[in-house]
């Protein structure tokens, strides 16, 4: 295999993360990367808000608002928890999807360039070091949430990506057989 493929096959989602987290300079290339994902028509769908600082605790304040008045919730172990998730890494970028009409390109497909622009930045930020896990649940796909960002209603919140150096030891990957996955049409 080749550095590129090696890097992939490898690359793992890594849960705890801390201190250094990317430089400035380190994260334009990874936002380089990020945004040659497949973009049909060139609409630039992708946009990312990076969060480490203080910002980690506007994050929190809006995890912790979003669960008390959108979601309703009166479990102070629960609310603890989304209170406290931005603290998980050192920086955490937003992803969302702003989405636009268009005759050939349905706003899913926009979707899917955001998506790929993800994996753009995980494998990226794996070649340079730093490890990173793409995070969802009720914080992302949620319309309701979007007014905390002061996003419009025409975006999509597709996920959070957490990053820092990896702490511990580098997790087992799996081997997967390629048969069960893919058939073959000759």
């Amino acid at each position: 295999m080749n550095n590129v493929i090696d890097s992939i096959v490898n690359r793992i989602s890594n849960k705890s993360l801390e201190l250094p987290c990317p430089s400035k300079k380190e994260m334009e290339s990874v936002y380089k990367a990020a945004l040659r994902a497949p973009d049909h028509a060139w609409l630039h769908p992708t946009k990312f808000i990076e969060i480490k600082g203080k910002g980690l605790d506007k994050l929190s304040a809006i995890f912790e608002k979003f669960a008390i008045n959108d979601m309703k919730c009166e479990d102070e172990f629960l609310i603890d928890k989304y209170k406290n998730a931005p603290y998980r890494a050192p920086m955490v970028l937003v992803a969302i999807t702003k989405k636009q009409e268009h005759p050939k390109v349905p706003k899913i497909e926009q979707m899917f360039s955001t998506a790929a622009a993800i994996q753009n930045v995980l494998i990226s930020l794996d070649s340079l070091g730093y490890g990173a896990i793409w995070r969802s649940g009720i914080f992302a796909l949620n319309s309701k949430i979007l007014k905390y960002f002061k996003e419009d209603q025409n975006s999509e919140i597709i996920g959070y990506i957490y990053i820092g150096t990896p702490v511990g030891r580098k997790k087992k990957i799996p081997d997967l057989k390629i048969e069960d996955y893919v058939s073959f049409w000759d």
